[in-house]
């Protein structure tokens, strides 16, 4: 068959994404084009995070929450946890993320009608490294988010003890320990100490 009458490649959707099994393998869509990593435990049947990449989830959705209770209502959310992401681009890129805050307006769009999965673009999403991770997956959503209209988006070291800040139209910015991180428009006045973000 040539290449001019070969079948194009199927544009996967939000609804076939959760049509897949719970088997512990991690799916997502980039562009339309399913991506897969299989379970680094496959034994166990699902997504198996270390300790450190927990306790830095835990220690940054704090800071976000508390943040967050300080803010007029109505509050926007955090999710945690591979919480699925539906980012608003034209063609079809849902993710899951280790952490996310969305703001009012995009909470009160959502539609429990729907799927369980946030519609729309956070204003922050946090990826915390792990070890199987690939610099091309990374680097492939980091692109994906700032696309979608992510105006900030943290990779997190655990290991390193730093924070990357990657901003549409930025130079990603490295921070240590001893940093702040910088307040963005979208979120005034969230701008914790690397220090904190860490056991």
């Amino acid at each position: 068959m040539s290449a001019a009458t070969a079948n194009p490649p199927k544009i996967w959707t939000v609804e076939d994404l959760l049509a897949m099994p719970d088997d512990g393998v991690e799916r997502w869509i980039i562009r339309g084009q399913l991506r897969e990593k299989p379970s680094e435990f496959p034994e166990v049947g699902m997504t198996v995070r270390n300790r450190h990449h927990s306790s830095a989830m835990s220690f940054i959705a704090a800071a976000l929450v508390n943040w967050m209770r300080t803010q007029p209502e109505p509050w926007g959310d955090v999710y945690c946890g591979e919480a699925g992401v539906r980012l608003r681009s034209p063609i079809e890129t849902t993710v899951g993320v280790d952490l996310a805050y969305a703001s009012p307006a995009v909470v009160e769009a959502q539609s429990d009608d729907e799927t369980t999965m946030l519609d729309g673009s956070p204003s922050l999403v946090v990826e915390i490294l792990s070890p199987s991770d690939t610099h091309e997956e990374i680097e492939e959503k980091i692109d994906e988010y700032l696309y979608a209209g992510v105006p900030v988006v943290w990779t997190v070291n655990t290991h390193r003890h730093t924070v990357t800040i990657h901003r549409p139209g930025f130079e990603p910015r490295l921070f240590s320990m001893s940093d702040r991180l910088p307040e963005h428009e979208s979120m005034a006045g969230f701008a914790p100490l690397v220090s904190e973000l860490f056991r």
